[in-house]
């Protein structure tokens, strides 16, 4: 779930919500509350950062949720062409996009944007980035900044035994380092809880297919992460081996660091390091499975941030039998932009417009998806202010070929009561090929909550 403070709320066509619903595309919606341009002329962030407004901040959420389930309405009463599917209009739509909104302000008032004079030193990393990244050629070639990772080192095992089940923890060295001289390296070289790579493990004694599962943010903690992908139903019932594998700046790779370090956050340079050492880190858990078992089939299932991972994954490698995409961002200093908080004449701003290149050079739209297009699946909410249905779902679906698609009746972290979402993350790996022999009609409609 990312992390920054203002949503705008998203205008949706209709349509059925349900399986009919799969082909579609988010139409047009108005222009942005938050984002904007940047102007040419950029006076010191210091000398140009305007008053605070803690009282808008507070009812914020009330009236972008009542914008939201007007435009709703507007939209639903409409005659014309429509892409998108939506639901009737209700109030228990309503409550989900208000608890979006509700997250998205305690997450804002839990990293706060810096003050002036600490962005500057933000500003200054950006404009160095620009240049190196640009004459490094990755700007044009977002490929080749990410690059392939080698086997993990001294992977360790420790099985772990909870009530009545069990399974393995993973410990390695996580190998990912910063080209030299790359802006933010030291930085980055100094957090000394991500260099080890951590992760749960649901085995089985004999060979079996794998599913690696990527948090979103907030997440990466065995209790949370267990439950909100139903790991035990995907072992257990669908038979896959599973692995979770934690994210940079999450659990415990986020002991000791220091206030502010976050992923994502307002720090662009650790939101590029991070995203590339998260695809290292996922791409060397795939390396390592091979290694086990040469010939095992292994799919990709990520959440919100880790969605937006999984994506990056899926276009550099060229085995996966499935990837599944649930309320996946797609673009990620966008996302800053749009949650950042930040009123349109506020300087910052210009600081996160600059960085709109950088954001692309890390973003799965500007890289070819290699999974099959059979393997091919994306969810996301009718109600989601977190992850945007345009600017981030739609483009991604259609930047993948438009695949198979489940709009579901819920805010962002509404997936995981939504039964149509379980069902169509079930049918899509039986559908993939990664599951076989299972009974379809077997779907599990009821969350996991043993979490072990």
């Amino acid at each position: 779930m990312p992390i920054f403070g203002q949503t705008d709320t998203a205008r949706v066509t209709k349509d059925s919500c349900g399986r009919s619903g799969r082909a579609a595309s988010v139409r047009e919606m108005e222009p942005s509350d938050t984002a904007g341009p940047s102007r040419p002329a950029r006076r010191s962030v210091v000398d140009r950062v305007p008053g605070s407004a803690p009282v808008r901040n507070v009812i914020g959420p009330l009236t972008r949720t009542g914008r939201y389930y007007a435009r709703s309405w507007r939209d639903y009463l409409d005659d014309g062409p429509q892409q998108m599917p939506i639901a009737r209009p209700t109030v228990a739509l309503a409550a989900e996009a208000l608890r979006d909104e509700v997250v998205l302000l305690g997450l804002r008032a839990r990293r706060p944007v810096s003050d002036p004079q600490a962005f500057e030193r933000i500003h200054a990393e950006v404009l160095a980035a620009l240049e190196y990244y640009g004459a490094g050629g990755w700007l044009d070639n977002p490929k080749g900044f990410f690059r392939t990772p080698g086997p993990l080192n001294e992977l360790e095992v420790r099985p772990v035994q909870r009530r009545n089940r069990s399974y393995f923890r993973l410990r390695w060295d996580s190998g990912y380092r910063p080209r030299r001289d790359e802006p933010g390296a030291d930085r980055w070289l100094g957090y000394q809880a991500v260099s080890h790579g951590y992760g749960l493990m649901l085995r089985h004694r004999e060979p079996r297919p794998w599913l690696v599962c990527v948090h979103g943010t907030e997440m990466g903690r065995a209790a949370i992460d267990l439950a909100l992908f139903r790991a035990w139903y995907l072992h257990e019932r669908l038979g896959l081996n599973v692995v979770l594998p934690v994210l940079p700046l999450h659990g415990p790779r986020a002991k000791g660091l220091p206030k502010g370090a976050v992923f994502p956050g307002e720090d662009v340079l650790d939101d590029i390091h991070a995203t590339a050492n998260a695809v290292w880190d996922v791409r060397g858990v795939l390396g390592w499975i091979r290694q086990q078992e040469p010939d095992a089939s292994i799919g990709l299932y990520g959440l919100s941030l880790g969605g937006f991972i999984a994506a990056l994954v899926a276009s550099l490698d060229d085995r996966l039998t499935c990837a599944v995409l649930g309320v996946p961002v797609a673009d990620l200093i966008e996302l800053l932009g749009r949650h950042s908080g930040l009123s349109q004449d506020d300087p910052r701003r210009d600081t996160i417009a600059l960085a709109t290149p950088l954001g692309r050079m890390i973003s799965p739209l500007s890289l070819t998806p290699k999974v099959p297009m059979s393997g091919r699946f994306i969810y996301a909410g009718l109600a989601d202010q977190v992850v945007h249905p345009r600017e981030q779902v739609n483009r991604l679906w259609d930047h993948w070929g438009r695949p198979e698609i489940e709009w579901y009746r819920g805010g962002h972290a509404g997936f995981f009561q939504s039964r149509p979402v379980q069902h169509f993350v079930t049918d899509a790996l039986i559908q993939s090929g990664l599951v076989t022999g299972a009974d379809p009609a077997d779907r599990s409609g009821r969350p996991d909550t043993k979490t072990g």
